[in-house]
């Protein structure tokens, strides 16, 4: 198998006493979406910035396109965007010139930037109409931060919940705008807690707990490995008494099993024939990556 664009072999960060990121490999191929998923204090964060190297690692090693990031970084740097969650930006100044300040950081000619800064604010959507940060709206604000990100064409992104805290049409619109950063080449990490999101994005999923990995791949893999199919079966017959194959339920007149068994909705389908009864529904239910998720992570589910 060739190594990937991104390649994790090892890596722990301490903080004193505590470990934050406990012996953490993965590689990302290019041209992936590769999601970070965890409850908060799981890791991810400290994860993110090791691998923007904003954090040193207490051991382990990252490696991006054969570089070494701890020998490396400055060149590293080059073909990397980083997207923080907290994302403060410098509200007195314009868009377009906070945009050039940046450009002017990684020495790309003034032409080139101001075609590149044209390019963003399109793709974005992003008309600030001569206004300063600091009277932008939140999603406006959040767009600026990810033109940020971008100023410099990186091959390779890290975004520390991208869409975090807003509203659902902004949410959207950048989650969205993510798949198409994919689509045009780039690789990109990144963290979220929306798990519909990140099944809906992510071509693979790292879930962590307490700093270590818990489960790694594609939703349908975390699906088959962990997920439990349940099958409901609505019948309906006269007589439920003589019934003693599985729990069953009564719901508006009809009656409904349950089960994790097939053989259980086999035998069923048998009986209700044989009492010249019929069947209302029989329905298979998948269960979504945030019910595993929340499985793994020792949260009892109510199930109706």
């Amino acid at each position: 198998m060739e190594p990937g664009i991104i390649e994790v072999n090892g890596l722990r960060k301490e903080y004193g006493d505590f470990v934050a990121v406990d012996n953490l490999s993965f590689s990302v191929a290019k041209g992936q979406i590769f999601g970070i998923v965890g409850p908060n204090g799981a890791g991810k964060t400290t994860s993110l910035k090791m691998l923007s190297s904003l954090v040193r690692p207490s051991s382990g090693s990252i490696y991006m396109k054969g570089l070494d990031i701890s020998r490396d970084a400055v060149e590293i740097k080059s073909f990397l965007g980083f997207l923080p969650e907290e994302s403060p930006l410098y509200e007195g100044m314009g868009v377009e010139d906070y945009l050039m300040f940046f450009s002017e950081l990684y020495c790309i000619p003034k032409d080139r930037a101001k075609k590149r800064i044209r390019e963003l604010l399109f793709d974005l959507s992003l008309n600030a109409d001569g206004k300063k940060i600091g009277d932008l709206s939140k999603g406006m604000k959040r767009k600026v931060a990810i033109a940020r990100s971008l100023i410099n064409d990186p091959d390779i992104l890290i975004y520390d919940e991208p869409a975090s805290g807003l509203d659902p049409m902004t949410s959207r619109y950048i989650t969205d705008y993510v798949r198409s950063l994919k689509q045009s080449g780039k690789t990109i990490i990144f963290s979220a807690h929306n798990l519909f999101q990140v099944e809906s994005l992510c071509d693979r999923i790292l879930i962590l707990k307490s700093g270590k990995l818990v489960t790694l791949g594609t939703a349908e893999e975390i699906r088959k490995e962990y997920g439990k199919i349940q099958y409901r079966l609505e019948f309906k017959v006269d007589d439920v008494e003589e019934y003693v194959i599985s729990e069953v339920n009564n719901v508006d007149d009809n009656y409904v099993v349950t089960t994790n068994d097939i053989d259980v909705v086999n035998q069923t389908t048998k009986w209700v024939a044989s009492k010249g009864g019929d069947i209302v529904e029989m329905r298979t239910i998948v269960p979504s990556l945030e019910e595993i998720f929340l499985e793994l992570m020792g949260v009892e589910l109510f199930v109706d």
